[in-house]
């Protein structure tokens, strides 16, 4: 994450380098650059909301016109993802007791991705960015607050247009790159929707050495296996965005970057707004409760791909000749963070970088070699049940105890009554008092 402050934070009352009587807003400037602003929004278009993601998407689209002459798929495309994913779903039977959860298969071009995960992009980045918005009219002295009146409304739809067309940008480098719906981690896509890219599977095959049948059964293995957990755990998916907007909350501002920003912007170039967001102003500042919500994210990213890359392993181990050359390939891909650790890290700091993915991987297989898969899939029932960061650090710990978890989370009372005998025959072993004289 990034050192330099996000936004703007309250004027230190221990500062005592300024001048009496010194304040951190101009009230001049202040309203000279609300007020310059209105030509731009003009071109806000209709989206409402902290983000504009009309703009998100027009500029997304617009630079994917400009890198690919992609229009859409021959059907034996389509039809080879439907096969793939049909195999990958019978090879994953046998694996796994969690039953299949696609619905539909499609084939998606990078623009679908993009039309597809919107809505799910909007529910990770609306709380982000109220708060980014809602921060700077909270850290404004009254003074400010009263002299820009109902021009803090422009304020925040210059913000919705900024941190959509920050967004946009991102959506394109991922929608080029991304090779399923579930590639980053994350649930984007329609629950119960299993798609993969064929265009951007083609260009990651390249040097390979790989058959593209092969990849792409591979791929549909994982998307396959993404969409068991993510449908068939029905808390998985509200925890993973419940823990970014945990993140929103940590974010803090910085008053004093209000000028900055203001010097910055040239009213007549609306690339100015861009280039000012980009400079660092508005980059968060790593805050405890961040570093909290992050290791939290991070380590239930590395249990969901640590499981999918265990599951898909002991699918297709012995029936995919390069298996364990993808298998190696993907997680580094997936370790070093891939697309959407830049996305997340331009736009709020948050990087969905599992960095335990490994020992995630390690901890599964050991669970299913000891219990057995039942046992080991049954951990994702229950969220009191899922490994801490703390267990990936100590697996062996996290698979003795887990039978007692389990039988005290399915019947309290029963576990209680087992703790009680326990407890009586410790006592009944110890050698009784002496008797008093």
């Amino acid at each position: 994450m990034s050192d330099v402050p996000f936004g703007f934070s309250p004027h230190d009352p221990d500062d005592k380098s300024g001048k009496p009587g010194d304040n951190p807003f101009d009230f001049s400037q202040l309203g000279n650059m609300l007020s310059q602003l209105g030509s731009m929004l003009s071109n806000a278009g209709s989206s409402s909301g902290p983000v504009n993601y009309d703009l998100a998407k027009q500029i997304a689209f617009q630079q994917l016109s400009s890198t690919t002459t992609t229009i859409g798929f021959a059907s034996d495309q389509s039809s080879a993802v439907t096969d793939a994913v049909h195999l990958a779903e019978m090879w994953l039977d046998p694996v796994t007791s969690l039953p299949a959860g696609t619905r539909t298969t499609q084939a998606w071009t990078a623009r679908d991705w993009i039309e597809r995960t919107i809505p799910t992009w909007q529910r990770l980045c609306d709380p982000v960015a109220q708060r980014m918005s809602g921060a700077w009219v909270e850290a404004m002295p009254a003074e400010a607050k009263q002299a820009a009146g109902p021009l803090l409304a422009m304020l925040g739809q210059m913000g919705g247009m900024a941190f959509g067309s920050q967004l946009g940008n991102a959506l394109a480098q991922l929608g080029a790159e991304v090779l399923t719906s579930t590639d980053v981690g994350l649930p984007l896509g329609p629950e119960g929707t299993a798609a993969l890219l064929p265009a951007n599977i083609e260009k990651f095959t390249e040097g390979l050495e790989r058959p593209a049948s092969e990849v792409m059964v591979f791929l549909a293995a994982r998307e396959a296996a993404h969409q068991r957990l993510f449908t068939h755990v029905p808390w998985l998916r509200q925890r993973l965005l419940d823990t970014v907007e945990e993140f929103a909350k940590g974010i803090k501002v910085d008053t004093s970057a209000l000028e900055q920003l203001a010097g910055q912007i040239d009213p007549s170039n609306p690339a100015s707004i861009e280039e000012a967001m980009s400079s660092g102003l508005l980059e968060p500042q790593t805050t405890p409760e961040q570093k909290a919500a992050l290791n939290r994210l991070e380590t239930l990213l590395a249990l969901v791909e640590g499981w999918v890359d265990v599951v898909v392993d002991a699918a297709v181990s012995d029936r995919l000749p390069g298996a364990a050359a993808l298998r190696e390939t993907l997680r580094r891909r997936r370790a070093s963070g891939g697309p959407a650790e830049q996305t997340f890290a331009t736009l709020v700091g948050l990087e969905l970088r599992p960095r335990k993915l490994r020992a995630a991987s390690a901890l599964w297989k050991l669970i299913g070699d000891q219990h057995g898969v039942e046992v080991r899939d049954s951990v994702w029932e229950h969220a009191e049940l899922v490994p801490t960061a703390e267990d990936l650090d100590d697996p062996l710990e996290f698979a003795e105890r887990l039978t007692n978890t389990r039988n005290a989370l399915e019947d309290p009372i029963a576990e209680l009554e087992r703790t009680m005998r326990e407890g009586k025959a410790e006592d009944g072993d110890k050698p009784d008092k002496p008797e008093e004289a």
